[in-house]
């Protein structure tokens, strides 16, 4: 629910700027926030890996994430607790903004889909791990539908950000979404997603030069 405030916070601040974002205008914010490798090339502005997650085109664009990040979080944050669902979530959206710079550098690329779609892949890794076929959840059809229209909307969509989040966040499940009998130190999960992190934050750096 945090999470979702903030983006939340952020839309709104679009709006206050200019009414029009409503339908996906851009705003000076989204100029100052969005995903792009020159913008960061050029200043130096790091953070914009980070807050073009919780930059949206428009309240349709919001709505779709924020109601797949509510669907996703009722079902993880429980099974994994709040702060490793945070870190998945972290290391997803980074894993997103590398796969932008590796794949659509020169795209203005926000929102939380990359963060997203991590959110979906770790789910259906942990029912992988517990023996559970995830095409016959609601997960792996979901999944699968999204990905779908991130390639049959390729130009409208950011394939780089759904891709490298969806990486994040299957590599973070391997390890967080480990069955218990496993016996994974709990210290394990909480660094695998930090580890992900990480290494997004070190394709970016190595993208951009």
């Amino acid at each position: 629910m945090a999470i979702m405030a903030v983006n939340v916070a952020v839309f709104a601040a679009t709006v206050i700027q200019d009414p029009r974002s409503l339908s996906g205008a851009l705003t000076p914010l989204h100029f100052d926030l969005l995903l792009n490798e020159q913008a960061i090339a050029v200043t130096g502005e790091w953070y914009r890996i980070v807050t073009s997650g919780f930059l949206h085109y428009g309240i349709i664009h919001l709505g779709f994430n924020m109601y797949l990040l509510y669907i996703l979080g009722q079902m993880l944050e429980p099974a994994i607790g709040r702060v490793r669902f945070a870190l998945v979530y972290l290391a997803s959206l980074l894993g997103g903004s590398a796969g932008v710079l590796l794949l659509q550098p020169n795209s203005l690329t926000a929102g939380a889909s990359g963060a997203v779609f991590g959110l979906m892949a770790c789910a259906f890794v942990g029912y992988w791990l517990a023996g559970t076929n995830p095409f016959r959840t609601a997960i792996g059809g979901l999944l699968m539908i999204n990905l779908a229209l991130t390639f049959f909307l390729s130009d409208r969509i950011s394939v780089g950000g759904h891709l490298g989040g969806a990486i994040a966040g299957a590599l973070c499940g391997l390890v967080v979404m480990a069955p218990r009998w496993k016996d994974v130190p709990g210290a394990a999960r909480t660094l695998a997603p930090i580890g992900v992190g990480v290494v997004s934050l070190g394709i970016c750096i190595l993208v951009v030069g």
